[in-house]
């Protein structure tokens, strides 16, 4: 399933990625991943946020230049070769990446990493039919808020400094 990516054009200055994080921040919307690229002249901020709509909105309120991009973000074996398996499938189909980014957390024994395609429709029924998990939205803002409240509960700590095992049981309604 896409997702939507919020894309804010950012001046390439001192002050401006600031600017638009603490925008972000007086409007309550949290930022789950983000990729910052550069050129010369300006850099682009890409962010997954729940409320993309909301998100889109506020920067451009506050005089940035933002778009909305479906990506995919795919569950990839966190081992070596995970990534390379996902690659021989999207070169076989001869699929274009035009960039891609990781998210900040791990899913048990899974990386998620965030695509964008030039053709995101096909590049997801590829993937699919090739056995590959192709994330949900609610399926990583889920796994975000459970990470952190765990890490708000001190859990990771415990579970790094005592190696006791975790289970964790979601509410139905995040």
């Amino acid at each position: 399933m896409k997702i939507n990516q919020v894309s804010v054009f950012l001046e390439n200055k001192p002050g401006q990625l600031r600017a638009a994080c603490a925008e972000a921040t007086k409007a309550g919307i949290n930022i789950v991943t983000l990729s910052l690229a550069d050129t010369e002249q300006f850099g682009i901020l890409r962010l997954i946020v729940q409320d993309w709509e909301k998100a889109r909105t506020v920067f451009e309120r506050a005089g940035f230049v933002a778009r909305v991009t479906e990506v995919l973000a795919i569950e990839v074996s966190d081992e070596p070769g995970g990534l390379s398996r996902i690659l021989e499938i999207v070169d076989q189909a001869g699929l274009n990446i035009e960039y891609m980014y990781a998210f900040t957390e791990k899913r048990g024994g899974k990386a998620a990493l965030v695509f964008r395609f030039e053709n995101p429709d096909t590049a997801e029924q590829v993937l699919k039919a090739n056995g590959v998990n192709v994330l949900r939205d609610v399926e990583l803002f889920r796994h975000a808020k459970t990470a952190s409240w765990l890490e708000g509960m001190g859990w990771r700590d415990r579970e790094k400094s005592a190696g006791e095992k975790l289970v964790v049981v979601v509410p139905s309604f995040w």
